[in-house]
């Protein structure tokens, strides 16, 4: 029998990565700014690095990992309904990401080309919540602005013409409160000064097209599969500002007891809580991160918890229903809803 959990309350988790960054996480989470190269925070994540064997994953303050927790109690972490469809998979991977430069262009594969060709039954769709910004001009570059010929993408990538390929995406400005949807394939890169709440499929595949000056292998780009096939997962086609407008959200200025983020997608799910007055949180896995003020955290079963500014919590589904009170603004993500509903 399953057992009844806390919400657990997470350190900061910063594997290194190839580019700067992380000034913002430690603000956020009031610690010294070390980690030039911890751009990343991994909140309650259960995957690890692409090609490791635990760099990524969320540990616990008894010593144990959060991916073995889950893997011995499925339904206490995850609920009955999740565990049916997916298993002992939390189906997500939240990050903090501070871009202390601007990342390469890159993109992730979709479901259906991670099952051919990485034998995994996720891609790597993501969303980016934009909680932060600094500099005179933060910008996300996403989706090429004209259709691309298969091989003008393969000369970009084999000569690394860095310019041309950022030159193809559409420059768009952001500003804490916006949200970006990134759909498989989609190719993009995210600017220096954005600091986000990442929201993605719970992988670490990325074809990184501008891998010069990035990365110190230049055959890591491809993640094994080549060149001619790992071209294959790059959506091609052009992304005019119409379309542009089913990717990006303006949220600022909704202050709601709770805003939805996210559109409706198979995915995985977001909304911003402003707990000025109780707000009611239905039994989920989810994480949870303050992004403003302080408050308290209470659960069906799970006991209380205080929140302040930084703090990142992993809430089981077997501590029910829950309120969030007190004042403070943070972001709920969870997976997608069991039967793909959004």
């Amino acid at each position: 029998m399953s057992q009844q959990l806390t919400p657990v309350r997470l350190p900061a988790n910063q594997p290194r990565q190839f580019y700067r960054g992380g000034a913002a996480i430690a603000e956020l989470r009031g610690l010294p700014a070390t980690a030039e190269f911890g751009p990343e925070d991994w909140v309650g994540s259960t995957t690890t690095r692409f090609g490791q064997q635990a760099a990524g994953l969320s540990p616990l303050p008894d010593g144990g990992l959060l991916r073995d927790a889950v893997a011995a109690d499925p339904a206490a972490w995850l609920g009955a309904e999740h565990v049916a469809e997916f298993g002992s998979d939390t189906a997500l991977l939240v990050k903090l990401l501070d871009a202390g430069q601007r990342l390469p262009v890159h993109c992730h594969p979709s479901d259906a080309f991670a099952r051919d060709h990485l034998d995994c039954r996720h891609g790597k769709t993501e969303a980016w919540i934009v909680v932060g910004t600094s500099g005179p001009n933060p910008t996300v570059h996403i989706g090429f602005r004209e259709d691309v010929d298969p091989s003008v993408l393969d000369a970009w990538v084999t000569g690394q013409d860095r310019a041309a390929m950022l030159d193809s995406l559409n420059a768009i400005p952001v500003r804490a409160g916006d949200t970006v949807f990134i759909p498989a394939g989609l190719p993009h890169a995210i600017g220096a000064g954005v600091f986000i709440v990442e929201l993605q499929q719970p992988t670490d595949f990325s074809v990184t097209l501008e891998w010069q000056g990035f990365l110190d292998d230049p055959q890591a780009w491809h993640l094994g599969m080549g060149q001619a096939t790992a071209l294959g997962c790059v959506d091609r086609s052009g992304w005019s500002a119409q379309r542009l407008t089913s990717l990006v959200r303006h949220t600022a200025d909704r202050h709601d007891p709770v805003v939805q983020l996210l559109g409706d997608n198979e995915f995985f799910r977001a909304d911003r809580l402003h707990a000025d007055s109780p707000v009611e949180l239905d039994p989920s896995f989810s994480v949870l991160v303050v992004l403003e003020g302080t408050g308290r955290l209470r659960t069906e079963h799970g006991g209380d918890a205080p929140l302040r500014r930084g703090d990142t919590f992993v809430l089981p589904h077997s501590a029910g229903a829950a309120t969030v009170d007190g004042g403070a603004v943070a972001v709920r993500c969870r997976p997608p809803a069991p039967g793909g509903n959004g």
